[in-house]
């Protein structure tokens, strides 16, 4: 797929969403819970929060797509998340994993192994975390350079890229991972998107909320094409946001507006490179 195809999907991609307005559940970490459902809003989804086992089903089937963030979890999500995942699978639902904190505990660990079994449409995560993700499912070298530091990257991008090709080829989607620079790749095809802010680093939940707008996306489009418009749209809020703000305060406000504001075109016009 060249370039200028990924342009026109991009902008056909914001464009639907915006008119659709596509139900997209969410189990995410409660830490950055508001942020993941006002940046769903803004991007032109409507947002839903839940936690039982009954709700995940019941939403699983509701909802265009879904969100899974593995940053908060709940001794109740040992039943939640597999009931949630194999209705996902059921109804035939483009979903989204964030390996939030992979290798810290046991129930952790357990639910992530049961999702290789129940694979999502997208994975998104910092390059550590696609690395051990890729490593637990049996499809990485089992290198990397420190690992996960709590919910913090100890790896570069770039380094991540063999490990997200391999996990995109595996779930028979699309990986994107966060850093400086976004990669996102179905296995084949890969990319480099440019922009965003230091800012994001300063306040918590821009990687939960990229990975709630990206399922809000796959509502609308194929794995591939809705992870390269939600870091499209998210580098381009984030360097709008950061001419404007005086820290990360003001930042998250001007972000949701910049992303709200963010019109088809200037989304898939944010620079991006085939590598």
């Amino acid at each position: 797929m060249e370039q200028e195809e990924m342009r026109r999907k991009i902008r056909e991609t914001v464009h639907r969403t915006k008119e659709d307005c596509p139900l997209v559940p969410s189990i995410t970490n409660t830490v950055t819970i508001n942020l993941v459902a006002n940046a769903q809003l803004a991007a032109g989804g409507s947002a839903a929060m839940v936690y039982l086992p009954d709700e995940g089903e019941g939403m699983a089937a509701a909802g265009s797509a879904f969100y899974i963030n593995m940053g908060t979890l709940m001794p109740f999500y040992a039943e939640t998340l597999p009931r949630t995942a194999r209705a996902l699978q059921e109804h035939k639902r483009p979903w989204v994993l964030d390996p939030v904190g992979i290798g810290i505990g046991s129930l952790r660990k357990g639910l992530l192994q049961c999702f290789r079994a129940l694979p999502p449409s997208i994975v998104r995560g910092n390059a550590s975390e696609i690395i051990a993700l890729a490593n637990l499912w049996g499809l990485g070298d089992g290198r990397t350079k420190d690992g996960v530091r709590g919910v913090d990257a100890t790896d570069s991008v770039k380094s991540a890229r063999s490990a997200a090709e391999n996990l995109a080829k595996f779930i028979h989607g699309a990986v994107a991972v966060s850093g400086e620079q976004d990669l996102v790749t179905d296995g084949q095809v890969t990319v480099m998107s440019e922009g965003g802010s230091v800012l994001f680093t300063k306040i918590t939940g821009a990687g939960c909320s990229l990975g709630g707008v990206t399922a809000v996306y796959a509502a609308e489009t194929s794995p591939f094409i809705a992870a390269l418009t939600a870091v499209q749209a998210y580098n381009l809020a984030g360097s709008r946001a950061e001419k404007r703000a005086a820290g990360p305060g003001t930042f998250e406000k001007y972000f949701l507006d910049a992303l709200y504001k963010a019109s088809p075109e200037d989304i898939a016009a944010n620079p991006f490179q085939l590598i």
